[in-house]
């Protein structure tokens, strides 16, 4: 039983009206997507300042201490309360954690992160990229189902409804997008959380959050990005336990590198009906008509 999370509620508007002047000299209202800092406390340090458009700021700062692995379970989080006056975002830990035989208090806690935020490697994120360094030492313990598949119906299915799916982007441009998609029961290809963020890693980290506070696992789910398929986005999409990463950019060839030592089948230039699907091939089902070469 996951215990109980205070969260507050406190999304900013995701667009702003403002005048603009067209090449024939028109002024006309245009919506542009809105930009915050928002600084994360976790137990009172001041961690990092993320740049958001606003709309999920409790499930971002929660996805980004699960995918930095500063938090290991949801069940040590007390509460996430976003002050915009401030904007800052303040993560409460639990006084004591028991694990197994091992309470954990804050000064562990804060001893592991001090040894955490010493480990960092800036990698190549749009807003937001930087992961710790033993996220590396980590990546070989994690196990994504082998019996999972993706059939190539589904994966046509997930760029239909993303393409279809009401956006930020088609009303203001600037954003990238994540979206969460069942590969179980009935509607295989469900968009069950689509994000959208001023840079793709936030957009990650809020679905991430949101898979955690309501306890989702990606076994059975894919996920899609607008963004290109670099190593952290791989790393995050193994911790999140999802087997099937796709997107309709490219790839970053560490991207590759991790995605084949991983096991995950990873697909980019997904547009219309053309992809290339570039590791985890024995996961993925082809229509009998299609050939891989």
């Amino acid at each position: 039983m996951t215990a109980t999370i205070k969260v507050s509620n406190a999304g900013r508007p995701v667009t702003y009206t403002v005048e603009a002047v067209n090449e024939r000299g028109e002024t006309l209202p245009t919506e542009i997507a809105g930009e915050h800092p928002l600084t994360v406390y976790l137990d009172k340090r001041e961690l990092v300042t993320l740049m958001t458009l606003g709309a999920a700021p409790e499930e971002l700062a929660i996805g980004y201490l699960r995918n930095q692995r500063i938090l290991n379970t949801a069940q040590e989080i007390a509460q996430v309360m976003v002050d915009w006056e401030v904007e800052s975002v303040a993560v409460t830990s639990r006084q004591l954690e028991q694990t197994g035989s091992t309470i954990w208090t804050h000064q562990d806690r804060q001893r592991e992160l001090e040894l955490k935020m010493g480990r960092r490697t800036v990698t190549t994120g749009c807003g937001q990229g930087t992961v710790f360094g033993d996220l590396m030492e980590q990546i070989d313990s994690i196990k994504l189902p082998e019996d999972a598949q993706l059939p190539e119906s589904v994966l046509y299915e997930v760029m239909d409804r993303v393409r279809k799916h009401e956006s930020i982007y088609k009303v203001a441009g600037a954003v990238h997008g994540c979206a969460l998609c069942s590969n179980a029961g009935h509607d295989r290809g469900e968009i069950l959380k689509f994000v959208e963020d001023v840079g793709r890693h936030n957009a990650v980290d809020a679905i991430a959050g949101w898979m955690w506070l309501n306890q989702v696992e990606g076994a059975d789910k894919i996920f899609y990005t607008t963004g290109r398929l670099t190593s952290e986005m791989v790393i995050k999409c193994a911790q999140m336990g999802i087997p099937f990463l796709m997107s309709r950019s490219g790839l970053t060839h560490m991207g590759y590198q991790l995605a084949s030592r991983i096991g995950i089948t990873m697909i980019g230039r997904c547009q219309g009906k053309h992809y290339l699907l570039f590791s985890g091939k024995q996961r993925f089902v082809c229509l009998p008509r299609t050939a891989l070469v």
